[in-house]
Formats: C-alpha cells, sequence, structure tokens
C-alpha cells in the first residue's frame, strides 16, 4: 500500500511538471495576437505620414507592420491617437493624453495591406491601404 501511495504522488507531481512545460513552450510558438506594443517599431520606415500638429510613421518588418503617432512640439499632454488595421482584420489602437508619442501598435501583415490613422489635438493624416 505505501508503495503505491508513493508512486500516485510522484506520477501527479511529474504531471503537473509536464503541462507547465507543454505551455510554457507552446507560448514560445504561439503567435502574439495583434495589440497595443510596449517597444519601438521593429523593420525599417516605409512610410511617413506628415500634418500640422505631427506624423504617423509606419515601420514593415517581414510579418508585420507597426504604426506610431509622433507630436511635432513634444512636452504638454495632449490627445493622441494611433490605429493600424490590416485588410480583412481588426484595427489595433492606442489613445490617450501623450506628451510625445502614442503607439507603438502591431499587426500582424504578411502580404496585407494596412490602414494606419493617426492625430495629436485634432491634426490627423490617414495612408488609405498601403504596403500591398
Amino acid at each position: 500500500m505505501k508503495g503505491r501511495k508513493g508512486r500516485g504522488r510522484r506520477v501527479a507531481v511529474l504531471g503537473v511538471f509536464g503541462a507547465a512545460l507543454w505551455l510554457s513552450v507552446g507560448g514560445l510558438f504561439s503567435a502574439p495576437p495583434a495589440q497595443a506594443a510596449t517597444g519601438g517599431c521593429a523593420g525599417r520606415l516605409a512610410k511617413t505620414l506628415p500634418f500640422a500638429t505631427g506624423e504617423v510613421r509606419v515601420y514593415k518588418s517581414r510579418n508585420q507592420a507597426c504604426a506610431v503617432t509622433v507630436a511635432r512640439e513634444p512636452g504638454k499632454r495632449r490627445q493622441m491617437t494611433v490605429s493600424i488595421q490590416p485588410r480583412g482584420g481588426v484595427p489595433v489602437r492606442d489613445s490617450g493624453r501623450f506628451t510625445r508619442y502614442a503607439g507603438p501598435v502591431v499587426v500582424g501583415a504578411i502580404s496585407r495591406c494596412v490602414y494606419v490613422k493617426g492625430d495629436v489635438s485634432g491634426g490627423s493624416a490617414d495612408s488609405g491601404w498601403i504596403l500591398c
């Protein structure tokens, strides 16, 4: 009897460990969902959309597109927005009261056009469908 209790406990511990390992490895290989990014944009600068109060910068890497709205005169807090939408997908947006920039926002864009919009304190720009 004593041997069976020990073996069952070990099997349970190994099962929990195996499940945790499977979940962590699965997270490494799964694609991240489209969401607001926390760092800078990766890739090359593909397009700049200037407007009176700032500009929208669009970056393209092999498998993603990224956008940032940058204020022409950083400093005071003001309303800023950036949005990027892959064709056939949902837009990803960052909006709020910022001092320098809104975003970056990233979407998967392998062989897909994207639509980018940005504004700073009432001035705005949009791209139409680009990076096709």
